[in-house]
Order: C-alpha cells, then sequence, then structure tokens
C-alpha cells in the first residue's frame, strides 16, 4: 500500500435522506483498501439537475446517509495494495459510472443513481456508497484515469495546452456523447443528426462528433441558440460542416414526415444508418417501422460509456484534437466551496446551456 499522510479527519457534504437539506461534517479520512484509491479532490462537477435529484422532484434511488458527487478531478492521495500503474502525487479524472467487477452489466452513477437493479444497489449501499463532494473521496482503481498533467495544465509557450482544473471537468460532459458516438461507430466524413443539440450533452456531442471527423445536422427549439452552437465550434462562417434545423414540430419543415423530431430524424436516415437513443428521460416513441425495415436502419440503445471510451477521449483532449475551455465553447460560470453549495446548485439549474459548467471546490 503506498500513501502519503493523510490527514486523520476531512470535510464531506452529507445527505441523510432525500428531500433534507444537505450539510457539511468533519469524518475520518476514508483509507485505501484493496481495488482502490484514495483521491484529494480539486474540483468536482455540478449537474444542472442536481438540485433536482437531492430534493427529490428526480425520484432517483440513493443509499442515504451518503456523500453526493459528480464527476470530479483529483490527485492521488494514497493507493491500495494492487494498484498496477496510479501512482501517489497522479492528477486523476474520476469517472463516477462504478460497474460490478464480477458482472460488468451492473453500473450505477456515484453520488447520483444506485442503478437500476438490486445487484447495482446492493454495491452502492456499501464500499462505494460516498461520492465526490468531499476533501478526499475512496473510489475505485479503475474510476481513476491519469492525466498528462504537464500537457494539460502546462503554459501553450512551453507545449502544454493551459487549462485550469475546472475546465478539465468538462471531459465527463465530452464522455457522454462519446460512447453513444462510438457505439454506432461514426467514422470521418461521416454525417450525423444530433437531436436535441443544444442542452449540455446535446452540444458536447456537436463538438465531439466535429472532433472525430464528422459534419453534424444539428437540431434544436431555440435557433438563436443553434446559431450562437454553430458560432462556437465553427467561427469560420465559410465552414459548412454544421448544419441547423429548427424543431418546430412542422413535419415538413423538420424532414421528411413523422410526429416527433426523433421520428422525423429516423425517417431522414439514408440506407444502412444507425440510430443511438441516449439519456435517462426518454419517455416512449414512435418508430416508422417500415422505414427502419426496408432500409436496414440500426437502433441501439447506450447508457453512458465504456472504458476504452475514457481512454480514447482523454487521449483525443492531450493530442489537442478535441478542445476544453473556452475553444470548446465552455464558460466556468461559478466555482463555490462545500458550504455554498446550494448556491451551486441554483447556479447550475440557472446556467443549463451550452457549456457553462458550474463546480464544487473542497
Amino acid at each position: 500500500m503506498a500513501t502519503k499522510s493523510l490527514p486523520k479527519t476531512c470535510r464531506a457534504l452529507v445527505l441523510n435522506a432525500i428531500g433534507e437539506r444537505l450539510h457539511l461534517e468533519t469524518r475520518p479520512t476514508p483509507q485505501p483498501t484493496s481495488g482502490s484509491a484514495v483521491i484529494k479532490i480539486l474540483a468536482a462537477a455540478v449537474l444542472s439537475y442536481s438540485r433536482d435529484i437531492y430534493n427529490g422532484t428526480r425520484n432517483y434511488e440513493l443509499a442515504t446517509p451518503s456523500v453526493p458527487g459528480s464527476g470530479a478531478i483529483g490527485r492521488v492521495a494514497a493507493i491500495g495494495p494492487d494498484a498496477a500503474k496510479l501512482q501517489v502525487g497522479d492528477l486523476v479524472f474520476i469517472d463516477i459510472y462504478i460497474r460490478g467487477r464480477d458482472d460488468y452489466s451492473v453500473g450505477a452513477l456515484s453520488g447520483i443513481n444506485d442503478g437500476h437493479s438490486e445487484a447495482s444497489k446492493r454495491m452502492m449501499r456499501g464500499e462505494w456508497r460516498d461520492s465526490t463532494y468531499a476533501e478526499y473521496a475512496r473510489l475505485p482503481l479503475e474510476n481513476c484515469f491519469s492525466l498528462n498533467e504537464k500537457r494539460l495544465l502546462g503554459s501553450p509557450a512551453e507545449g502544454g495546452l493551459g487549462y485550469t482544473i475546472d475546465e478539465l471537468l468538462y471531459i465527463a460532459v465530452q464522455l457522454v456523447p462519446f460512447g453513444g458516438l462510438r457505439s454506432i461507430g461514426l467514422a470521418v466524413c461521416d454525417k450525423i443528426i444530433i437531436s436535441p443539440a443544444t442542452g449540455a450533452f446535446g452540444s458536447a456531442a456537436v463538438q465531439v462528433a466535429l472532433a472525430m471527423g464528422a459534419s453534424v445536422i444539428a437540431m434544436g427549439r431555440n435557433n438563436e441558440t443553434l446559431e450562437n452552437l454553430k458560432s462556437k465550434f465553427l467561427p469560420d462562417a465559410s465552414d459548412d460542416r454544421i448544419q441547423l434545423i429548427q424543431i418546430t414540430n412542422d413535419l415538413q419543415q423538420e424532414f421528411a414526415a413523422g410526429s416527433s423530431h426523433i421520428k422525423s430524424a429516423i425517417m431522414s436516415l439514408r440506407h444502412s444508418g444507425r440510430i443511438c437513443l441516449m439519456g435517462g428521460a426518454m419517455g416512449d416513441m414512435a418508430i416508422p417501422a417500415s422505414p427502419v425495415v426496408r432500409r436496414n436502419l440500426t437502433i441501439k440503445g447506450k447508457w453512458m460509456y465504456e472504458r476504452d471510451d475514457i481512454l480514447k477521449l482523454i487521449q483525443m483532449v492531450e493530442s489537442g484534437a478535441l478542445k476544453l475551455g473556452r475553444e470548446a465553447g465552455c464558460r466556468i460560470v461559478g466555482r463555490f466551496p462545500m458550504e455554498k453549495w446550494k448556491e451551486a446548485f441554483d447556479a447550475a439549474a440557472e446556467h443549463a446551456g451550452p457549456g457553462e459548467r458550474v463546480s464544487i471546490i473542497p
């Protein structure tokens, strides 16, 4: 076991029960065990709907009392005896999608949702109950991804990319659409429809698809937001790799036919096209069965991403092919200490547009 001098205690935000106010608590600092690392949290992301998770509006299941959290950037403070790569002092990206080691199909989102099966709930009630809104957090080794600190945070004059710790948090947003895009084999020179494209994850999907070499048809209800999205990612007005379609519920204006923008997008696909459905808030929808069959279309559902997706995306970021920060249309709208958690949740709900990010700094 490798460790530096961990403090005996640390501060953490604690949720005693869904619907109750969070509170700061001083508790024993977590210690490394086999298969885990203890991370000093430098910055943790706040979702636009965090407030609705913990006040019960979203009706998510989460073991309590527990430490909430989201994707984070931290530094390795201690590692378990079976660590093969991580070293104390490494800068890491923390992935909160925790999977069962003996059943990879079992998964949950640390600090957000205990998953959709009894097996995932059992997993999250124990070792991985606490997440990243704390000064120190214990995570599975496989959820801690080493980052090239010199490249990412270094000065551009010395070959670095000049990002800040907060800007690195955008990796967590980019990962979700990246997992979907890779699952349907998006390739260079492909054309993809992204709908809706104007929220946090949809706008990130546009940026990631462009970085993967595709061109994009971006759909959204707010035409001004669509135009801003295009200007952020393609400042050269002559660059036509993004086409904009405003969702109007007018079948002819959207695309070919259908009662919704998703159906319209499906109807527009050519032979052998692929569809990836993502997101946790989707209801039932009408699928135009005849075109799906006649055109050999493939419909795939995708929840989150795979471990290899994380490694590939980090490579893209470190190479400079996939941008973070201002070049990605990302703006840090608030950095809050843990005691200002309510203000952080409110700010994230208010700033839920493309690229707007809020972080908690323990």
